[in-house]
């Protein structure tokens, strides 16, 4: 629920605000070193249809602004970026306002579209031909055929479905307008259970004992606070339940390489070992003066990225941390960064 409200309060301010122009060029004449690259999905402003993804080479600090548009003739990616994967040698561009998800190849080119969605969140590949895809607004996960990059069917789920993973095979599928995580068979595209996890479940990851923790937001205005809760896949059921304080406003969990540490914003950045029978009572990396927006941790050296929006409308300060939470480095993406993929 975070983004879309700083989406809408975005598309205020852009009229509003004189705002920091971004990079008009796209430069893709950089020396780039061999190490691998970081991916950053800048959402844009809504409305704006100003989205794209940044490239980041830690090896040599340099930053590729625009990369999409810089691979396809400066052609615009959409309105809001809202995920991104790589998958069967190629990635999945989600752009949420414009409908449609961007199927490129290996270096970022452009392959094809699939449309038909209501407003997409999310992508899981369930099998090598085939994808589930959340949503907004259509009260349905949608079916995608990795092959011919169109919608086969649909699986109804009230709500605003939105994150999801697998685990023993079987999909787990978050839910921002309802108190559960459902579960899906997709062998044969059936959902077969729900589990309540409190209201406004958005995050979802899978620890290396394959249990499936979920972050949920909470109603403040209920007095529900937010939780963290850890569910058995095998058995669907809730394993243990953690409670934050009522304006505590955690997201973006994410796990560490190993997957047996768990990192979340709470402001600051917090981390937490699976193990652990309590939330941290500080955090790792204090909060200051920034409002961090997404957050990674990259698998090739356990280094911390954390995105600052600033005000919305400029371009974000992302900033690296070493695993101890030293702040390293840190360089411009794109307006709204949300979220990377690390090679």
């Amino acid at each position: 629920m975070k983004k879309h409200f700083s989406l809408f309060l975005a598309i205020v301010l852009f009229y509003s605000c004189v705002k920091d122009k971004p990079n008009s060029a796209i430069n893709t004449q950089v020396q780039l070193s061999g190490s691998k690259k970081v991916y950053v999905v800048n959402e844009g402003n809504f409305m704006a249809g100003n989205s794209t993804i940044s490239l980041y080479d830690p090896g040599s600090g340099q930053v590729i602004e625009k990369y999409y548009q810089g691979q396809n003739n400066s052609a615009a990616l959409g309105d809001v970026a809202q995920s991104l994967i790589f998958y069967n040698s190629g990635f999945y561009l989600v752009v949420n306002n414009s409908a449609k998800i961007v199927v490129c190849d290996e270096q970022m080119k452009y392959k094809a579209t699939v449309t038909g969605f209501t407003s997409p969140r999310y992508i899981l590949p369930v099998s090598n031909s085939k994808a589930y895809v959340s949503d907004l607004y259509a009260n349905k996960l949608f079916v995608v055929n990795l092959n011919s990059n169109s919608i086969t069917t649909s699986i109804p789920c009230p709500g605003w479905t939105e994150k999801m993973v697998l685990s023993y095979n079987k999909v787990f599928v978050t839910n921002i307008k309802r108190n559960y995580v459902y579960v899906i068979n997709p062998a044969n595209d059936i959902k077969t259970d729900s589990i309540n996890v409190g209201p406004a479940a958005g995050d979802i990851v899978v620890d290396k004992n394959d249990k499936v923790w979920v972050l949920s937001a909470g109603n403040n205005t209920a007095a529900i606070v937010p939780s963290l809760n850890k569910i058995d896949p095998l058995t669907n059921q809730v394993e243990s339940t953690l409670n934050f304080a009522l304006t505590d406003t955690p997201g973006s969990l994410c796990l560490n390489k190993t997957k047996d540490t768990l990192y979340f914003l709470n402001g600051g950045i917090f981390r937490m070992p699976i193990s652990a029978s309590s939330l941290p009572a500080t955090p790792l990396i204090q909060k200051g003066n920034r409002t961090y927006y997404g957050l990674g941790i990259n698998r090739n050296d356990y280094t911390i990225y954390a995105s600052d929006a600033l005000d919305y409308i400029q371009r974000s300060n992302v900033y690296i941390f070493d695993a101890s939470g030293n702040e390293k480095t840190f360089f411009k993406a794109g307006i709204n960064a949300n979220s990377f993929y690390f090679e």
